[in-house]
């Protein structure tokens, strides 16, 4: 199955003047993180298309430095919302993945697994299994445990049907909501259920010290 991928490398505000310092951080093997996690995209010959989302900072050195055809570069806005819906709107391939740019170390079985998916779904998410019970907290005091066994950490990317996705995205706009989670996006505005994908717990983002 072909896709696209969407990145979204905006940073916490997409605006800000200094830029997004984790994607452009060197990892050990001399790669920038950005540049790790494109890799993985470039190296599967399905991926036809990849889109990336950041700020206008940021831009003109992404575009400079890759100069494969299939990479498109979208200016990103102040909202996660708004940035993931720019980036869609360049979107060409029936099936997109959406996938933060600080989690260089994604793996093709886990591609795979979301594609897999693709074929019955319209949505579907990566997890991993929780390592420890949740407590809810209310005023200081916990009001409930909710055991583990039923509890699955989020990842990216996260696949969907496009036109799909983008009707949910823009439901959200017209009503003013923000997610910071796109299947958030897909259980709040429609009744379509998520797939489930496992995935790998080395699929963390970066952590930088005052990145």
């Amino acid at each position: 199955m072909n896709y696209s991928v969407l990145i979204v490398a905006t940073g916490k505000n997409a605006l800000e003047q200094k830029g997004y310092k984790k994607l452009f951080h060197n990892l050990k093997d001399g790669r920038t993180v950005l540049d790790r996690t494109l890799s993985i995209f470039l190296n599967d010959e399905r991926c036809k298309q990849i889109v990336i989302v950041t700020n206008r900072y940021d831009l003109s050195r992404i575009v400079n430095a890759h100069e494969d055809g299939r990479i498109v570069s979208v200016n990103g806005s102040t909202t996660r919302r708004q940035s993931v819906l720019n980036g869609l709107m360049a979107v060409k391939e029936s099936v997109v993945l959406i996938h933060d740019a600080t989690r260089p170390w994604l793996n093709q079985h886990s591609i795979d697994g979301l594609l897999e998916a693709m074929e019955t779904d319209k949505a579907a998410c990566l997890v991993v299994p929780s390592t420890t019970n949740i407590k809810k907290v209310k005023d200081g005091y916990v009001i409930e445990t909710q055991r583990r066994d039923d509890l699955y950490l989020v990842q990216t990317p996260q696949a969907f049907n496009t036109m799909f996705i983008i009707d949910c995205y823009l439901k959200a706009q017209s009503q003013g909501l923000d997610f910071l989670d796109d299947c958030d996006v897909v259980e709040a505005l429609s009744t379509q259920p998520v797939k489930a994908v496992l995935g790998s717990s080395l699929n963390v983002k970066v952590k930088i010290k005052d990145a």
